[in-house]
């Protein structure tokens, strides 16, 4: 039984694809540098206008890799490469502009919750993600996981826990303790984030989405920046750098790259190796910002580590049509 079981595990292993996986991890690194450049432009600009800033700056650079591809493709005279998303484009306008508002609205959370608590409890919170993917998989699309899945889900939900054991006990409403409920509502928009682009890649490429994704976002974002803001745009060099490693670095390498593996990866796998991201970000915000690494968020990683590698060595990690077709 044993020789049987791990004979089904390898094969699992098997069907991972190698530049999925390397195209997940590397734009997890990327995003792990997104409170970083959250909180040196917020020396600059609100939260909501340091989110603003980072979208338009990315709908741009989609827009011009786009244009770039196009004309890529008219040189080789592959126009079926080019023609294949047109028919798809009005039917899905609902769903790319859903994905957009829903991803500007996470973001909008998870920027003022950097402003009230420390990087490390924000961004272990904010990566309960998969939590939410899971859980929205299940009653919208009847997705379901295996034993060893959901272990390890309730292994790391018991690790992130641990942060907050003594704001929770204080029975007070401290200013961190709005920081991480801000955290906790950006994890569930985040978590039906991965849902509508499983829906997406099977029509379009990830640049398509991401473009559409962007210049919702921003274009949501601007009326709100203006009223309730008084400044649109950095104000020093510093404040620019930040918001462009934000676009560039975050938004289109992150999650660009991580659009591109929900092709082949299952959506709560995509998101369960997202808990990679608190560890970089904290060590990140302890060299920078000299934030504390104290024991307790030490064993909270270990523990979310351990969920993590339970969830990934389940079937559950593949994508359901890829399995099939093997």
């Amino acid at each position: 039984m044993n020789t049987q079981a791990k004979a089904l595990q390898f094969n699992h292993l098997s069907l991972l694809p190698i530049d999925s996986l390397a195209a997940l991890f590397g734009g997890l690194i990327c995003l792990s540098f997104s409170p970083i450049f959250i909180r040196l432009s917020e020396y600059d600009l609100s939260p909501n206008a340091t989110i603003f800033n980072r979208f338009w700056i990315a709908a741009i650079a989609f827009g011009l890799l786009s244009r770039f591809i196009t004309i890529h493709y008219r040189k080789r005279k592959n126009e079926t490469q080019i023609e294949s998303e047109k028919p798809h484009l009005a039917k899905a306008a609902k769903l790319l502009i859903a994905d957009g508002v829903i991803l500007s609205i996470g973001l909008m959370f998870w920027a003022w919750s950097l402003t009230q608590t420390s990087i490390a409890h924000s961004t272990l919170i904010h990566n309960l993600v998969p939590i939410f993917t899971v859980l929205g998989g299940w009653l919208a699309l009847s997705q379901t996981v295996d034993r060893r899945f959901m272990l390890g889900m309730f292994v790391t939900i018991f690790g992130s826990a641990l942060l907050d054991v003594n704001d929770l006990f204080s029975l007070r409403m401290s200013a961190e303790l709005l920081g991480d409920l801000a955290a906790l509502l950006s994890a569930v928009f985040f978590g039906i984030h991965p849902l509508i682009i499983k829906q997406l890649r099977n029509q379009f490429s990830p640049v398509t989405i991401m473009s559409w994704s962007s210049t919702t976002s921003a274009l949501l974002l601007l009326p709100v920046v203006l009223i309730t803001e008084d400044q649109l745009f950095p104000s020093s060099l510093s404040g620019w750098l930040s918001v462009i490693g934000q676009a560039l670095i975050s938004q289109m390498l992150g999650i660009g790259l991580w659009v591109y593996c929900l092709k082949k990866l299952s959506p709560g796998f995509t998101s369960l190796t997202a808990l990679f991201i608190p560890f970089l970000s904290a060590v990140e915000g302890w060299v920078i910002f000299s934030e504390n690494l104290n024991f307790s968020t030490l064993v909270s990683f270990m523990i979310i580590l351990l969920g993590m590698s339970l969830a990934i060595s389940s079937r559950s990690s593949v994508n359901p049509e890829i399995k099939s077709s093997n």
